[in-house]
């Protein structure tokens, strides 16, 4: 597993496109995360807001947006105001080294970025640093099948390569088939003390 490409800001329009909001409805997929109006949720990788904004308005709390790239972020913020969705806080950083606090999260979110980082499993332990005991991840993915939109195959993390690293670091995890070409992994950690 080994992140080797960025999505392109230039290309952030198919983000809302009609075609994905019909085969990954982001209100669809964020019920897999139970969010309650009292959580704190982190969005890793939120890019432009496609489900950070579905997201922000089933929290009564600010909602921690983190993407590594400004110009996502800047059209997130753009998406929100139009929205009128005001409990976002814009946090430019990569995903290995978060700067959210350890345990300040009741949920964390993670939509196709993963595969976009050098060290997968160093994200997933800053992810497990900045949750909150009984805590939960929601992670959605590419399955590795040939497909006309998303990452080069090269690229994609089969969801049984991606369950084994989510166990290996410290997650009791199921896996929950979104569609023919993307899957999601539920995930809560096992125990604080490993």
């Amino acid at each position: 597993m080994n992140g080797k490409k960025r999505f392109n800001p230039d290309n952030a329009h198919l983000l809302f496109s009609e075609e994905r909001r019909a085969s990954l409805p982001p209100e669809q997929v964020l019920r897999y995360l139970k969010v309650k109006r009292e959580d704190e949720v982190a969005d890793l990788g939120a890019g432009n807001g496609y489900f950070t904004i579905p997201l922000a308005r089933l929290t009564d709390r600010v909602v921690q947006a983190v993407d590594i790239e400004p110009r996502m972020l800047a059209m997130l913020k753009e998406n929100a105001e139009r929205e009128q969705v005001g409990n976002i806080r814009f946090i430019e950083s990569d995903l290995e080294a978060l700067p959210l606090e350890d345990s300040s999260a009741d949920k964390v979110l993670t939509t196709f970025a993963i595969h976009e980082v050098g060290d997968p499993e160093k994200m997933l332990q800053e992810i497990r640093r900045i949750l909150k005991p009984g805590g939960m991840l929601l992670l959605t993915e590419w399955e590795e099948v040939e497909m006309r939109e998303g990452p080069r195959k090269s690229q994609l993390i089969p969801s049984g390569k991606l369950l084994a690293a989510v166990s290996r670091s410290g997650f009791a995890a199921e896996r929950i088939r979104l569609n023919s070409a993307q899957y999601a992994l539920r995930a809560y950690v096992k125990n604080r003390g490993k």
